[in-house]
């Protein structure tokens, strides 16, 4: 396994793990959700690289607001998507057909989490959110890095186990056994906050992985460097992946808050999504790589 350290960074030494690559994988051959691509696990090799700990804050994203000047996609749309439960008057606001747990609301966005009047002072430590892949690849550019392929990502996330479905190993957590953030309840209507968040959590909470990573599954969706692609000759993958390309979609891994077990299985390490990368939402993050 390769051993983790501490990456000098100039901007923000002691939050990235150096990583010394080598053979690696990326998916798996035991797929759960065979629609997203996850296997087969294919074979690379990565060179040696770093992966800040954690996600960037909602601090650390107003640093680079105030030094650049900066607008986000979702500022220049003018509205985001945020999750029902977190508005005090959901039926005010469209929602999007497909997906009843989100509300379209004018004015969210990063410093904005639920829309106008609302505010992440209060959750600074928290995951910056409703980010899209450029906002993203912007920030991770101004702080001397970028953004992760997915094959680090995966690499990163299994913290020196041989292949675990989860960067803590393979127990499945339960309201009991909590390893991370994600749903509890009956979704989307019942949130128990079993493990203490109704949205996201500190960028530092529950244990990190075998290579000193918080939350490389559950709390926000994080961005990686790659296009979405499903490697499959099937006709649905060569159709998905047209959809991909003309949407220019890039791949989120790690789940979020809303992820469950009964219906969004996708907190596991080979889990993927596609996104467009100019969509941005209240469980939207990303956190930087740097090379070495």
């Amino acid at each position: 396994m390769s051993p983790a350290g501490t990456h000098v960074d100039p901007k923000y030494e002691r939050e990235a793990v150096t990583l010394c690559g080598g053979p690696s994988f990326v998916g798996t051959h035991s797929p759960i959700i065979g629609n997203d691509g996850e296997g087969p696990a294919r074979k690379v090799k990565l060179r040696p690289f770093s992966l800040e700990r954690y996600a960037v804050s909602g601090a650390r994203f107003r640093e680079f607001v105030r030094a650049t000047g900066y607008v986000t996609e979702a500022e220049k749309f003018g509205w985001s998507f945020v999750f029902h439960l977190l508005l005090e008057n959901p039926e005010r606001y469209e929602m999007p057909a497909g997906t009843p747990w989100w509300r379209k609301v004018d004015g969210a966005c990063w410093a904005n989490p639920e829309g106008p009047g609302s505010t992440f002072e209060e959750r600074e430590n928290h995951p910056a959110v409703h980010i899209s892949w450029a906002d993203a690849c912007e920030y991770a550019a101004w702080a001397g890095g970028r953004l992760p392929t997915e094959a680090e990502w995966e690499f990163a996330a299994r913290g020196g186990l041989l292949d675990p479905r989860f960067p803590w190993g393979d127990d499945e957590p339960t309201d009991e056994l909590i390893h991370c953030n994600i749903w509890q309840g009956i979704f989307p209507h019942e949130n128990t906050a079993a493990d203490g968040y109704l949205a996201t959590a500190p960028v530092n909470s529950f244990n990190p992985n075998g290579y000193g990573l918080f939350n490389m599954a559950g709390n926000v969706w994080e961005w990686c460097a790659d296009m979405y692609r499903i490697h499959s000759i099937s006709k649905s993958a060569r159709i998905r992946n047209k959809r991909a390309l003309r949407e220019n979609e890039r791949v989120i891994k790690g789940g979020s808050y809303l992820c469950h077990k009964s219906y969004c299985y996708r907190y596991r390490i080979a889990a993927r999504l596609g996104m467009p990368s100019d969509s941005a939402a209240g469980h939207t993050g990303f956190r930087v790589a740097y090379d070495y």
